[in-house]
C-alpha cells in the first residue's frame, strides 16, 4: 500500500491497491454495518479509492441511501471504481476541502485513508468532515490498528521501513483527533483478526453550530 501523500504516487499504484482490497474487506464490511445506511441517507465516501466501500454497499440487498458520492484525489484510483448504480457519482476532491456544501451530508465513510495523512491534514480533514455533515449526522472510519502495543510497534516499524509498500499498515487511533475536530465517537469495533488488524469507530456531529 502506497503511503505518499500525492495523487501521482496513488495513480501508479492503483492496480497494485485493488490486489490487496481483500485484506480490507472484513473491516469495510464492519463499517457498513456500524454505518447503517437508510434510504433517506445522503452518504459520503472519503478517500473512496478503488471503490471498495461503494461496490460492497452497491451489492447489499435492500434500498440503498439516496444520494451517493465517492470522493478520492486520484484520478487513476477512481478510474478502478468500477461500474455503481444509477445516480451514485465520483469526484476529485481533497479530504481537507470537500467538494460538498456545509451540512449537506447525513453519512460520511472513510476507509483505510486517515492513518496515511500528516497530523495537520488528519486535522483539517476530520474538520471538514464535520463540516458537511448534517447536525446529528455520523461519520464511520477504519485504520490499522491493534489494542496490542507489541503488534503495533511491529505494523509501525513496518510502514516506516517499506513505506512504499507497507507504509499503509501504520497505526492509528482515531478517537482524540475525533472528539478534537468534534465528532463524538460512540462506537468502537476492533478487529485483530481476518485482514488488516483494524479499528472501525462510529462517531456523530453534535448538534451545536
Amino acid at each position: 500500500m502506497p503511503a505518499a501523500d500525492d495523487p501521482a504516487t496513488w495513480d501508479a499504484n492503483a492496480a497494485a491497491y485493488a490486489r490487496q482490497e481483500h485484506l480490507e474487506a472484513r473491516a469495510v464490511d464492519a463499517l457498513l454495518r456500524l454505518a447503517a445506511p437508510a434510504p433517506d441517507d445522503r452518504l459520503l465516501d472519503v478517500g473512496t479509492g478503488t471503490g471498495l466501500v461503494l461496490r460492497t454497499l452497491a451489492a447489499r440487498a435492500g434500498p440503498g441511501p439516496r444520494s451517493v458520492l465517492g470522493v478520492d484525489r486520484s484520478p487513476g484510483m477512481l478510474a478502478r471504481v468500477g461500474p455503481l448504480p444509477h445516480g451514485w457519482e465520483l469526484r476529485r476532491g481533497d479530504a481537507t476541502a470537500l467538494p460538498v456544501a456545509d451540512g449537506s451530508v447525513d453519512l460520511v465513510t472513510c476507509a483505510y485513508l486517515l492513518h496515511l495523512v500528516s497530523r495537520s491534514d488528519l486535522a483539517a480533514a476530520l474538520r471538514d468532515i464535520r463540516r458537511v455533515l448534517a447536525p446529528g449526522g455520523r461519520a464511520v472510519v477504519v485504520v490499522p490498528w491493534s489494542p496490542r502495543p507489541a503488534v503495533r510497534a511491529v505494523l509501525d516499524r513496518a510502514a516506516a521501513t517499506f513505506p512504499a509498500r507497507l507504509g499503509g499498515v501504520r497505526c492509528l487511533d482515531p478517537e482524540p483527533a475525533l472528539r478534537s475536530a468534534g465528532l463524538t465517537p460512540a462506537r468502537r469495533l476492533v478487529l485483530p483478526r481476518g485482514g488488516y488488524p483494524s479499528v472501525v469507530v462510529l462517531a456523530h456531529r453534535s448538534t451545536d453550530p
